[in-house]
Parts: structure tokens; sequence; C-alpha cells
């Protein structure tokens, strides 16, 4: 049985720090290609960040210079770290990886 499970969101005030939490179990790694989207109400889901297998990142523009990819491939799990949150990030973070997704993380920036 596949997952994928999302963890870290919750209520932060604008300029605020969140860390998100992707963890795989079943018979994937977290050293493929993983790929975060976000889904912001009456929005379409939107790509956030990715790292290859090669351990490469790449970031939308309206994240970049404020999120971070990084992977623990020990505990097969993927964070996403969030810092200067602006009210426009608040969205349902979601973990992607092949055809697996995860159930989603809901991230509210908000004073």
């Amino acid at each position: 049985q596949v997952q994928l499970v999302e963890s870290g969101g919750g209520l932060v005030q604008p300029g605020g720090s969140l860390r998100l939490s992707c963890a795989a179990s079943g018979s994937i790694r977290v050293t493929a290609t993983m790929r975060w989207y976000r889904q912001a109400p009456g929005k379409e889901r939107e790509f956030v960040a990715v790292v290859t297998s090669g351990g490469s990142t790449n970031y939308a523009d309206s994240v970049k210079g404020r999120f971070t990819l990084s992977r623990d491939n020990a505990k097969n799990t993927v964070f996403l770290q969030m810092n200067s949150l602006k009210p426009e990030d608040t969205a349902l973070y979601y973990c992607n990886l092949f055809q697996y997704w995860g159930q989603g993380t809901q991230v509210t920036v908000s004073s």
C-alpha cells in the first residue's frame, strides 16, 4: 500500500514560517522526483516546487527565495520549509510522487 502523508500545516501570521512534511510509505522512495502543489479556494491546483532524483530543485516564481525543499532519505520524507509567508500562500498543500498524491495539509496565512 503506497501512501503519502503531509503534515505541518496550520495558521500563521504574515511573515511567519511553517515546515511541511511529506512522508512516503509502501514501495516508493522519496529519492525519486517529488513535487509539491497547492490549491487555494476557487483556484486551480498550481505547482510549487520539485526536487529531482538527482537532488536538483526548482520553484515557482511566486515562492522562489522563500520556500526551500529538502529530503531525508533515511526517513523517506521530503520537507518544504516556507518562510516569509504571505496571505496569498494560503492553500491546501499536496505532495506528489509518480501517480500518488497525499491528502493535503492546510496552510492559512492571516493576521
